[in-house]
C-alpha cells in the first residue's frame, strides 16, 4: 500500500488501542504471502473492520453508513477505505487495488454476524474477487465474547443504523493459510463453490479461536 500519512497515523492509533485496550490473541498459521492479498473474516462487531489493520496494511470494505459520520467519514476516506453501499461499485474498486498490488479486507457476510453466536450466510463478493483478480485469499476467524459488545443506535440520512461495538477485553483472531482460487467469476455454480469453501475456512477458525481464547483444548 503507498504511503498515506491519514492512513499510517490511524493505524497508529489502532495499534496503540489495541495494546491499551484489548487482550489480543492472535495466532497465525504462517507468514503472510508476497502480492496483494485478499483478508476475508466473520464479522462480529463494528471494531473488526479497523482491527483487520493489524495484521497488515490494507483497504478495507466498509458500510457507507460509517463514511457518513463527520469526521470520521472523511478519515475513512482519505485513508482509502472502501465504502459499501447497494448498487455502489465497491467490488469494482476493490478489483482494482489487488490488480495494483493493494491488498483488501472483506466480510464476506455483509453484515454483522448474528449477535446470539454463530455466523450468517455469505455473500459472494469476496468469491468474485478472488475469481477475478487471482489474489491469495487469507481467512482469518475472530472471536469476541458478544455479551460484552456495545449496542449503538443512531441515525444516518434519516435512516436508523445499529452498531455492536467491542471496545475492550479478549478478542482473538485466527489468520489461516493462505487459499487460491481459479475459474470464471461468471459461473455461478463455482462462485457458490468458492463462497462456501471461503466461509467454512472462516468459520473453523473462527472456532479456534473461540477455543483458544476460552481454553478449550483443540480437538485431535
Amino acid at each position: 500500500m503507498k504511503r498515506n500519512i491519514v492512513y499510517e497515523t490511524g493505524r497508529k492509533f489502532i495499534q496503540a488501542y489495541a495494546r491499551l485496550m484489548l487482550k489480543l490473541d492472535i495466532h497465525k498459521y504462517s507468514d503472510l504471502p508476497r502480492g496483494p492479498i485478499l483478508f476475508v473474516a466473520n464479522h462480529p462487531s463494528a471494531t473488526d473492520p479497523f482491527l483487520l489493520h493489524l495484521l497488515d496494511r490494507m483497504s478495507v470494505l466498509i458500510t457507507v453508513n460509517a463514511f457518513r459520520f463527520p469526521i470520521f467519514g472523511s478519515i475513512l476516506r482519505r485513508g482509502e477505505q472502501i465504502a459499501v453501499e447497494p448498487g455502489g461499485d465497491a467490488l469494482e474498486q476493490a478489483t482494482h487495488l489487488l490488480r495494483a498490488g493493494r491488498s483488501i479486507g472483506i466480510f464476506p457476510e455483509g453484515t454483522f454476524s448474528p449477535q446470539a453466536g454463530g455466523f450468517g450466510e455469505p455473500r459472494n463478493g469476496a468469491a468474485r474477487l478472488a475469481l477475478t483478480t487471482g489474489a491469495h485469499v487469507v481467512p482469518v476467524g475472530i472471536y469476541l465474547p458478544r455479551e460484552r459488545s456495545l449496542r449503538i443506535s443512531s441515525k444516518l440520512a434519516g435512516r436508523p443504523t445499529v452498531g455492536y461495538w467491542y471496545l475492550c477485553g479478549p478478542y482473538a483472531l485466527t489468520v489461516g493459510q493462505p487459499m487460491r482460487f481459479e475459474g470464471n467469476p461468471e459461473d455461478r455454480e463455482q462462485v457458490v463453490s468458492v463462497t462456501r469453501a471461503i466461509m467454512e475456512r472462516i468459520m473453523d477458525l473462527a472456532r479456534e479461536s473461540e477455543h483458544r481464547l476460552r481454553g478449550v483444548p483443540s480437538a485431535t
